[in-house]
């Protein structure tokens, strides 16, 4: 008995929604239903999420008959570079012989009738006949299979509407017509494939952002060159100066400026020093850096970016999801409104049977929904191939749409509004001790915690150039501080609380404490035996950005702003008026930011939740659209969140809004253009001032527009610039 697999397939010749449905409907009975596939138009691949594997031959036969072809999925390197020229490029040379084809059949017929004008004459010499034909044929070469299926099946599409025309216009005598209805039908698909591998490449051009050597520093202290692929966690390596970092890691030791723009978007060289973290495809600055790998090559950020953009576009957009239901019906109902054209008016009206079917063939040509099936999922691609240059990972054009219409957001505070790190803000010494005595003590016996709080005394201490000295007899109070001897006394270090525990506690020194926590500090006491030294008031800073972004926010026309924490209410109400949110909620827990995002959405029909944390998953995948702190969130966060800033910046969020409204307002201006010229086209079809050839080149001049018009947004500039 075979086991049951998830299958991978390249699809040769699957550039868009039509002929993923087409797939759908041939593949889908195989597999014991569609909704086990998914398809990445990006990379041409279908993938069967449940299949036995001995039905894989029958999915590969399924495909045939839709006249595309299926190869096993390869992922190693290359693999595209050992397909043979006919799968690369037989479309452009079917493409290319039926143009020259067609031309030679014209050049005929003008000489064979003395001028141009004989060139356009039903009785055509028979040579101009069979090049004509042999021009229609070669263009049909990939259109042909799909429009027999489509018959087969009873379910008429655009392969099948230029087949019918193309068939129609040879029976009534239009040879040239019928060759350059095809070919320039043709022309259109490969202008389709075309836009859809330069977005493609736009995605493909992040690969090239992972070195393929790194240089590994071994126990001895040599260095040898490995691939990434080889390396484990844990392993030691060196970046020298102007080369990329191959690896996510820590900086051992080493100080440089290295750009992470792009991973993270950020225009400026970031300043790294020991414990800085790094980004595998970042580059390094002047400076050469000793760094210990913290993933494997396939974990890192810029593994995780490629492999999410790539995905990204099988989640598919509303607009798509609207195309694709509109093409189902249009498309039957065209044929049908065909048929009533040709019929009609000669058997009621008593019409010419000849004009009337020429009429139907134009209507059917000018009809064929390709531009309009091709401008949306071009337009999310290359949207979603520009927020990950700009450092926005956006998992998928379900969510590339949603930010445009968000009225509310809910901000976590810590790592989100504040950058999630402790400093120390102001030192208050007490009993003749002067500031640097009292950070000198505090760094002595903080450099022997952890502790976040720790850590920046440490940090604050070094920079104003306080040493931090040795401690004998150290020991940690659990929950309360750390006492050690300094100089030949005991000192110790802790919250008010353990201050107000000792005793030591004077009207001034509680005094301060009070107003250092009102202020939304923490407050860290140092003492002697004798008396308390001072307080250390540590703050979680501010993002210098939070304020401007979120009053650029609702200029935007976001209603209402709340900030949600856990923290205590005077640090809440610190932090709330100094950002100017709209409203905030302290002392929350993750079921209650959870219930309050559920309030903004029912209030204002769309809202967002943005947060870094473990505790705002939940409320991250309740909001209409969830949005991580990629460099420093948790994992829980950036896997529950739709879109992750890569960079940590703020100002990313009111250029993914404006992004948002520009790819939304493009595939608008597309469908509007594609279905207004062709409702032009067809007044002008009953009117009779419509032709065959001239329906085509109105019909690939509108797919040319609306997928220029979508890749502009491969163009997208940086949150600095970018305008509504």
């Amino acid at each position: 008995m075979t086991g049951r697999s998830r299958l991978q397939f390249k699809i040769i010749g699957m550039d868009c929604a039509e002929e993923v449905a087409v797939l759908k409907r041939a593949v889908g009975p195989v597999v014991g239903g569609d909704d086990k596939l998914a398809f990445d138009i990006l990379n041409a691949r279908m993938t069967v999420a449940e299949c036995d594997e001995d039905r894989s031959d029958e999915v590969v036969a399924a495909v045939a008959r839709t006249g595309m072809r299926a190869e096993p999925w390869s992922s190693e390197p290359g693999a595209a570079d050992e397909e043979g020229l006919w799968i690369r490029h037989g479309r452009t040379l079917t493409t290319a012989m039926s143009g020259v084809l067609l031309a030679l059949g014209f050049l005929w017929s003008a000489y064979a009738g003395g001028g141009f004008a004989a060139a356009f004459r039903h009785d055509l010499p028979v040579a101009s006949k069979v090049l004509y034909l042999m021009a229609a044929l070669s263009a049909g070469w990939f259109v042909l299979p799909r429009a027999w299926f489509a018959l087969r099946r009873f379910s008429p599409d655009m392969n099948l509407l230029m087949t019918v025309a193309v068939a129609g216009a040879i029976g009534i005598g239009e040879w040239f017509e019928a060759g350059a209805v095809y070919f320039l039908f043709s022309v259109s698909l490969l202008l389709e494939s075309w836009s859809v591998g330069r977005a493609r490449r736009a995605v493909e051009a992040l690969l090239d952002l992972t070195p393929a050597v790194v240089h590994v520093i071994d126990s001895s202290g040599a260095i040898r060159d490995t691939s990434p692929e080889q390396t484990s966690p844990g392993t030691k390596f060196r970046v020298r100066p102007g080369e990329r970092i191959p690896l996510d890691g820590a900086v051992l030791a080493g100080v440089s400026e290295v750009n992470q723009a792009p991973i993270t978007g950020e225009s400026r060289p970031v300043d790294k020093e020991p414990g800085s973290e790094v980004f595998a495809g970042a580059i390094n600055g002047d400076g050469t850096l000793d760094v210990v790998s913290s993933k494997p090559a396939d974990e890192t950020t810029l593994a995780r970016i490629i492999r999410l953009v790539s995905e990204a576009q099988s989640r598919r957009a509303p607009a798509e999801r609207w195309v694709e239901r509109f093409a189902r019906v249009y498309t039957p109902a065209v044929l049908v409104l065909a048929i009533v054209v040709f019929l009609g008016p000669p058997l009621l009206l008593g019409g010419l049977w000849s004009e009337w079917l020429y009429r139907a063939l134009v209507l059917l040509v000018i009809s064929c929904p390709c531009a309009l099936v091709i401008s949306t999922p071009v337009s999310i691609v290359a949207g979603l191939a520009a927020s990950a240059r700009n450092g926005v990972l956006i998992k998928g054009g379900a969510y590339l749409e949603a930010p445009a219409r968000i009225r509310a957001i809910a901000f976590d505070k810590t790592g989100t509004l504040t950058e999630g790190r402790p400093r120390v803000v102001r030192v208050v010494p007490f009993n003749g001790h002067s500031e640097d005595e009292l950070l000198e003590r505090a760094a002595a016996l903080e450099a022997h915690s952890g502790h976040p709080l720790a850590r920046a005394i440490v940090e604050h201490a070094e920079g104003r150039g306080v040493g931090v000295g040795e401690v004998t007899d150290f020991q940690i109070l659990q929950g309360k501080g750390a006492f050690g001897r300094f100089d030949g006394r005991e000192f110790w270090l802790g919250s008010h609380r353990y201050l107000e525990e000792r005793g030591q506690e004077t009207p001034e020194a509680h005094a301060q404490a009070v107003e250092l926590s009102r202020a939304g500090a923490s407050v860290v006491a140092v003492g002697n035996e004798s008396h308390v030294c001072g307080l250390i008031a540590l703050s979680d800073t501010i993002r210098p950005e939070a304020a401007s972004v979120i009053s650029e926010l609702r200029s935007l026309g976001i209603r209402s702003v709340v900030m949600l924490t856990g923290d205590n209410a005077e640090t809440a109400a610190s932090i709330a008026q100094a950002t100017g949110v709209d409203e905030f909620h302290a002392e929350l827990l993750p079921e209650d930011k959870v219930r309050l995002v559920e309030e903004l959405v029912r209030k204002h029909g769309s809202a967002a939740m943005a947060g870094d944390g473990v505790n705002d998953a939940p409320a991250m995948a309740r909001a209409s659209i969830g949005i991580a702190m990629g460099a420093a969130g948790s994992d829980a966060a950036i896997e529950a969140a739709d879109i992750a800033l890569m960079s940590d910046d703020l100002s990313k969020l009111p250029w993914l809004i404006r992004h948002s409204r520009r790819t939304l307002a493009i595939i608008q201006q597309n469908i509007v253009a594609s279905i207004a010229i062709k409702a032009v086209f067809v007044i002008l079809t009953f009117a009779g001032y419509a032709s065959l050839w001239a329906a085509i080149a109105a019909d690939m001049g509108v797919s040319f527009l609306v997928i220029f018009n979508a890749l502009r947004l491969l163009r997208s500039r940086g949150a600095s610039n970018e305008q509504d």
